[in-house]
């Protein structure tokens, strides 16, 4: 005979979202792993998905990346690994302030998808603060993404082309103390 055991409400309610994939409002299946900073050390994850234009819903098993950087310091030092991007093609890893077209947007780095769909960024920034304080997202945070080599000019700061169903978007916002600034 089985014997009856009470469990809280909430115990309940935390297991099922666990197991669906929704604990912290996240869609099952759709987000690879935490976005934010990584307990109390001065390492922040970010999360890059691709993005139904129509929608700006993440499209499930589409391409995606990891942003590892430093959340403050003299310089915005970051790895970026994108994967599922079309091989052979030219990124570049970009802060877009708001509002459109992201005027004074700012060149993280710049990589090459390779035979796998696998691109690799890392590089050391003289950004300032991010957000900046004239960004419409100021003081929540910067938007990062990943886009197409062609459509951002980083010698003029700006975006040049839109081709949103080939970058990849921010699943959140992210903030970077420049301690130098």
């Amino acid at each position: 005979m089985l014997k009856k055991v009470a469990v809280p409400a909430v115990v309940v309610v935390m297991i099922v979202a666990m197991l669906t994939g929704l604990a912290l409002g996240k869609s099952a299946g759709r987000v690879k792993g935490p976005s934010g900073r990584a307990g109390n050390s001065h390492i922040g994850h970010l999360y890059l998905h691709e993005k139904d234009p129509a929608s700006w819903e993440i499209i499930e098993d589409g391409a995606w990346g990891k942003l590892k950087y430093n959340v403050y310091g003299p310089t915005f030092d970051f790895v970026f690994n994108g994967h599922g991007l079309e091989a052979g093609m030219d990124y570049t890893l970009i802060y877009y302030p708001d509002p459109w077209p992201g005027t004074d947007l700012i060149c993280l780095g710049e990589g090459t998808a390779d035979f796998d769909g696998n691109v690799h960024i890392m590089a050391d920034v003289d950004t300032g603060d991010l957000p900046d304080i004239a960004d419409g997202n100021y003081p929540d945070g910067a938007k990062i993404w990943l886009v197409l080599a062609d459509d951002v000019d980083c010698f003029m700061n700006e975006m040049i082309g839109w081709n949103p169903t080939e970058y990849l978007f921010e699943f959140d916002l992210i903030t970077f103390d420049d301690t130098d600034f």
